[in-house]
C-alpha cells in the first residue's frame, strides 16, 4: 500500500507560479512511477507529468512541456510539480498518483495507477 498526500494548491494570477508537493508513505517506491494528473470541471482526468522513481526519467503532456517540471526527493519520499507561466486553462484539481512502473506505453493512462491522493485545487485567474 502507498498513501499519498498532496499540498500546495491555491489561487494564482496568469503568468504566476505554484509548486505542488506529494508526500508518499508506505512501501518503497524504487520500482514505482509517480504521476500528476488534473481534472477540470466537466472534463476527464488527464495526465500532466510523470517520473520513474528509480531512474528519475520524466515525461510531460504537450500542454505543459516547458512550463512544468516534475522532480522527486528520495529522502523525503516526495514528488513535486513546479508550475510556471500558468494559464487560466491550467485551472483544475491536481492529483498525485503512484503504481509500479509498467512501461512507457501505459504510464500516461489513469487506469495504470492504483494509488491516488485526495487532490488539490489550482485556480489561475486571468
Amino acid at each position: 500500500q502507498v498513501q499519498l498526500v498532496e499540498s500546495g494548491g491555491g489561487l494564482v494570477q496568469a503568468g504566476g507560479s505554484l509548486r505542488l508537493s506529494c508526500a508518499a508513505s508506505g512501501r518503497t517506491l524504487s520500482s514505482y512511477v509517480m504521476g500528476w494528473f488534473r481534472q477540470a470541471p466537466g472534463k476527464d482526468r488527464d495526465f500532466v507529468a510523470g517520473i520513474i522513481w528509480s531512474a528519475g526519467r520524466t515525461y510531460y503532456a504537450d500542454s505543459v512541456k516547458g512550463r512544468f517540471t516534475i522532480s522527486r526527493d528520495n529522502a523525503k519520499k516526495t514528488v513535486y510539480l513546479q508550475m510556471s507561466s500558468l494559464k487560466p486553462e491550467d485551472t483544475a484539481v491536481y492529483y498525485c498518483a503512484a503504481d509500479r512502473f509498467k512501461g512507457e506505453a501505459v504510464m500516461r493512462r489513469e487506469s495504470s495507477y492504483d494509488y491516488w491522493g485526495q487532490g488539490t485545487q489550482v485556480t489561475v485567474s486571468s
